[in-house]
């Protein structure tokens, strides 16, 4: 291997660009499934969402959410007959204008009641949230996220005690909470104004039909008994023959997070898989070069089985020979491997999460591949007939 650096290297090169780009595959996808969990572990850790069902026009069934199913009166009846859920809000929501001085933007605003902070788990980093009086006479106050926050008073400023006009109404600002980032599907959970139920709701939408409700479960390992409890009140509520469908939708944030799991799963296994190839291509490439190695040295293979050497130990010799280079390959590809992630998170703004575990598999795949296509030349050389390997030219 010292006489032939450049042929060595280039063995190796095989399985080094093959083991980075495992580890590189691996952190990737391991780092967007982790943002992806965290994003919809964002939205309420034991979160239920209800929502209307989907209508029929003309033959065409639209979406969940396109119809008008859902009344006060729904949520009340789950918050009161409910035992698995710790709180429950009725929830509107409309996109809007909003207007602060001489800057406006556009941006949702959400109606619902002070159990929709609890929920969503959300924190107020400036000001304080409404209150139960605030409910009770329809106050016109509301809660801003940062980006509105930075679009109509600048990134410095402090709006609590402000006021600004949302469809031709003052809203008086009481509060600004804490930084959520964007959610699984994109959106930014900081771009959006909290104000009570009744205010949005009454004074503003004018409407009886809610967009959804909102429900925490007491915890993880209830939710499932949870969406049971809700589905039976909504069906009596609504008065649903049991061969009917349901008129509403029920979602849980185990079902996204496991939607969302189930996609990154799979492309992670298929980045892997892809760049597995890589190492099978090196492997190949150390059995071609072990094989021009025993075909150059079968002289020198007749002069020390000559000499009293037996198979195994030629077998042994070519074996460490194809692992050795097996195994600096896999430790420098670990290293490139950790630097090319490592890089994409600083330079790209890719999430990545490196785990002992695609390091190890990544390392044992590139020893098994030493194994198994160094295996062959060094039976072949171990085999060899001493005689004819002192005739050979």
């Amino acid at each position: 291997m010292s006489k032939n650096k450049l042929r060595s290297f280039l063995t190796m090169l095989g399985i080094i660009i093959g083991v980075a780009s495992v580890i590189a595959m691996l952190a990737i996808g391991q780092g967007s499934k982790k943002n992806i969990q965290a994003s919809v572990e964002s939205l309420g850790t034991n979160t239920i969402m209800i929502m209307p069902g989907a209508v029929t026009q003309g033959g065409v069934r639209l979406a969940a959410g396109s119809s008008n199913s859902l009344v006060n009166g729904d949520a009340d009846a789950i918050a009161a007959r409910c035992d698995l859920l710790d709180y429950v809000t009725p929830v509107v929501n409309q996109g809007v204008q909003v207007v602060a001085g001489s800057q406006n933007w556009s941006t949702v605003i959400i109606g619902a009641k002070q159990a929709y902070f609890k929920i969503r788990d959300i924190t107020i980093s400036m000001g304080e949230r409404y209150t139960d009086a605030d409910e009770r006479t329809a106050a016109k106050v509301c809660v801003i996220g940062h980006t509105v926050d930075s679009n109509l008073f600048g990134s410095d400023a402090n709006p609590v005690g402000m006021t600004i006009r949302i469809s031709s109404i003052p809203y008086r600002i009481i509060g600004v909470y804490d930084r959520k980032g964007q959610n699984a599907f994109g959106m930014d959970q900081d771009d959006a104004i909290i104000a009570p139920f009744a205010t949005v709701q009454d004074r503003m939408m004018s409407t009886l039909y809610l967009n959804s409700i909102y429900c925490s479960a007491k915890s993880e390992d209830v939710i499932t008994d949870a969406v049971d409890e809700i589905s039976k009140v909504m069906r009596q509520r609504h008065k649903l023959a049991p061969s009917d469908d349901d008129d509403f939708t029920v979602r849980t944030q185990q079902e996204i997070a496991n939607i969302f799991g189930t996609i990154t799963s799979v492309m992670t296994i298929l980045l892997a898989s892809v760049a597995s190839i890589s190492l099978l291509v090196g492997g190949i490439g150390i059995m071609n070069i072990m094989l021009v190695s025993v075909t150059e040295r079968t002289r020198e293979i007749g002069i020390r089985m000559a000499i009293g050497a037996k198979g195994r130990d030629v077998l042994l010799q070519f074996m460490i020979e194809s692992i050795f280079i097996s195994f600096i390959g896999g430790f420098i590809g670990i290293l490139l491997g950790i630097g090319i992630a490592l890089l994409v998170a600083e330079f790209g703004g890719w999430p990545i999460t490196i785990t002992p575990f695609s390091i190890a598999i990544s390392f044992a795949f590139s020893a098994f591949v030493g194994i198994f296509f160094g295996w062959y030349p060094a039976r072949k050389a171990a085999n060899l007939n001493p005689i004819d390997a002192l005739r050979y030219e």
